[in-house]
């Protein structure tokens, strides 16, 4: 006997509900982002395998992980780069596109060191410093933004 049309009934079913348990059954989410800045002016933004354009570095705020140790483990998982400085805490934002309880945190790095250039993985798929006047035109709009608001003084966004 196959299960096969059952499974094409009930596997639909599951699936949602068990997305829906899980949206509403979390509390809050939390990332990190930095906005690396070398001596030379440039920042250092990422290509993920998984989306399209350039990224700020960063990522989720684990389970017992303060949001500096956070952005500490991302970016040396990201790129390499080691935290000399404590880096400041420049503003949080609300990013509804990923739930609507996820909020991001973003720290302008200046004090830092880059122990080697990063080797492209799964993840990361490409990296670099870049002028803020000589983006690639696939950066993402928010990583734009976030460049504006600190370099530039644009009105900083309560949303991501």
């Amino acid at each position: 006997m196959s299960f096969s049309p059952l499974r094409q009934v009930f596997e639909p079913v599951l699936r949602r509900v068990f997305h829906l348990y899980w949206l509403f059954s979390r509390g809050l989410t939390f990332g990190v982002r930095a906005l690396v800045i070398d001596d030379r002016g440039r920042v250092f933004l990422i290509k993920h395998s998984y989306v399209s354009g350039w990224h700020l570095p960063g990522g989720g705020v684990e389970p017992g992980e303060t949001m500096r140790q956070a952005l500490a483990r991302e970016l040396m998982e990201e790129g390499n780069i080691e935290l000399l400085e404590q880096p400041p805490l420049y503003s949080l934002y609300y990013h509804p596109s990923v739930s609507n309880r996820d909020h991001v945190a973003l720290f302008v790095v200046r004090d830092f060191r880059q122990t080697a250039p990063p080797q492209p993985n799964h993840e990361i798929v490409a990296h670099g410093f870049f002028a803020p006047d000589d983006m690639p035109g696939d950066t993402s709009k928010a990583t734009r933004a976030r460049l504006a608001e600190v370099m530039l003084g644009t009105p900083v966004s309560e949303r991501w």
